[in-house]
């Protein structure tokens, strides 16, 4: 026999149950985004530096990652995949590591035969300027340095929305 108690935890459990699935249905994953992608500066490998400035005028895919997040680790040769593919095009990815240490990220990178340039965010500034709540996250910028595109997470098949953005930011 149930309790009144327990009647009550149950009816509170049942109502916020919808609440939750309304919360998780709602997280898209492409946002529209609009206005102009913050720049910034981060240390590659070795002494060098890139300014994502420098990049204007190529379609860029600015990919937050880390080397202890399991979604990443499945996305990382799928967007380098897209970079082979579209690198000719005007298509540059800028992958942004925000483990605390750089050696992490680079030994994932040694082992996923990862080319595109990678900065190392140990600091988390850049992650910070561009409000990242989840891992993997990639925002989707144009030619002229405008951010039109958020992804939050990573699921198998969401290499196809990336493609489809980058020929359409492409062709603009």
């Amino acid at each position: 026999m149930m309790t009144r108690r327990n009647l009550i935890r149950w009816i509170a459990a049942a109502m916020m149950i919808p609440g939750l699935l309304v919360t998780s249905a709602s997280f898209a994953k492409t946002e529209p985004l609009s206005g102009a992608a913050p720049d910034f500066t981060l240390p590659l490998a070795g002494k060098k530096k890139l300014k994502l400035s420098q990049l204007q005028g190529n379609v860029v895919m600015i990919n937050f990652w880390a080397s202890w997040c399991g979604p990443c680790r499945e996305e990382m040769p799928l967007i380098e995949d897209l970079f082979q593919k579209y690198k000719k095009l005007g298509f540059v990815v800028y992958g942004v590591n925000v483990d605390a240490n750089p050696q992490d990220a680079q030994a994932l990178l040694k082992e996923s035969g990862v080319s595109f340039p990678v900065g190392y965010d140990t600091k988390n500034k850049v992650s910070q300027l561009y409000s990242v709540d989840s891992m993997p996250s990639t925002v989707m910028v144009d030619r002229k340095g405008n951010m039109r595109f958020l992804h939050r997470g990573y699921k198998p098949g969401y290499e196809k929305d990336y493609e489809k953005q980058i020929r359409q930011l492409i062709r603009e």
